[in-house]
């Protein structure tokens, strides 16, 4: 039973959202001095591979460390954007039966080949908002993608997360890997980092096939 990780690794030099501080990663105990080693780790609730909970956006909405652990797992369903600008209903139609069956839509738009490079930031393709209100009428806990935002970074108001946030689902940023899964369903973990009201957390998310 292959386990695919479609985790990017947090470390001090990586890409994090304009604006957002990128993490740090000191060790001020190693094992050759201290007899053990620890790490200090210091970074926003939205670096790297992450989740958004609906309080990231949503004014009473549930944080992450309010939903049950069955939220985070389920079967995923994985649809290839690579080739889309934006994505409409009419490019979610054919695969209707494979949503309907899934707890996770994920998108593989093969961003994550660009992370590291400042083309990471712009141009990825996203859901339009008459396609974000369609994915509404199915019970799905979550949606993913292999970029860094459901919507333009350019965006004013990030309506793109507030409908789907709005609505109770998470969100999964910055995916890497999942081109691989493209037109399969599997079985998907997210695990976000537990803490006290998670507007968001970083996430290791995994992909388990048959």
């Amino acid at each position: 039973m292959p386990v695919i990780d479609l985790t990017h690794r947090i470390e001090n030099i990586m890409p994090v959202f304009p604006g957002t501080p990128k993490p740090l990663l000191l060790r001020p105990y190693i094992l050759e001095r201290d007899g053990y080693a620890e790490t200090s780790l210091n970074m926003m609730s939205h670096t790297g591979t992450h989740m958004d909970a609906p309080a990231h956006m949503i004014n009473g909405g549930a944080s992450l460390d309010q939903l049950p652990a069955e939220r985070f797992t389920g079967k995923a369903f994985c649809i290839d954007v690579a080739h889309l600008c934006t994505i409409e209903i009419e490019n979610l139609l054919p695969f209707r039966e494979q949503i309907n069956k899934t707890s996770f839509v994920l998108f593989s738009s093969r961003w994550d080949e660009k992370w590291g490079q400042d083309d990471y930031f712009s141009s990825f393709p996203v859901l339009t908002e008459s396609a974000a209100e369609w994915l509404l009428q199915f019970n799905l806990s979550g949606i993913g993608a292999d970029c860094i935002s459901f919507d333009p970074v350019s965006s004013p108001d990030y309506p793109v997360h507030r409908i789907l946030l709005g609505n109770g689902l998470l969100l999964i940023e910055n995916l890497t890997g999942i081109a691989k899964l493209s037109g399969k369903i599997f079985d998907l973990v997210a695990a976000p980092l537990h803490y006290s009201e998670a507007d968001g957390a970083p996430s290791r998310v995994f992909a388990i096939t048959q």
